[in-house]
């Protein structure tokens, strides 16, 4: 079973979020059984189109996704998945 991992900018808002474990062959699939179960989490990770927002990064097995539009990007039964919410400003 994949497990997904998350920073602590996400966990700031979602305390209870730890490493989950997921199914799916797909990165879009395992999110979105992760957003049933955290309802409102995809409005910090995904834009209205449901595109990975600007500056958020996942990566699988340590390589950034490559679709952050589908998010079609394949996933192992033993992958980790990092979400990052990467924090901007000056």
């Amino acid at each position: 079973m994949a497990t997904v991992k998350f920073t602590h900018a996400l966990k700031r808002f979602f305390p209870e979020l730890n490493d989950i474990p997921a199914n799916g062959n797909s990165f879009a699939e395992i999110f979105k059984e992760i957003d049933a179960s955290y309802p409102g989490l995809s409005s910090y990770v995904l834009d209205e189109s449901g595109s990975l927002r600007r500056h958020v990064n996942v990566f699988i097995d340590g390589k950034m996704i490559n679709d952050r539009n589908k998010l079609s990007d394949p996933i192992s039964s033993n992958s980790e998945i990092y979400i990052i919410q990467a924090l901007s400003g000056g």
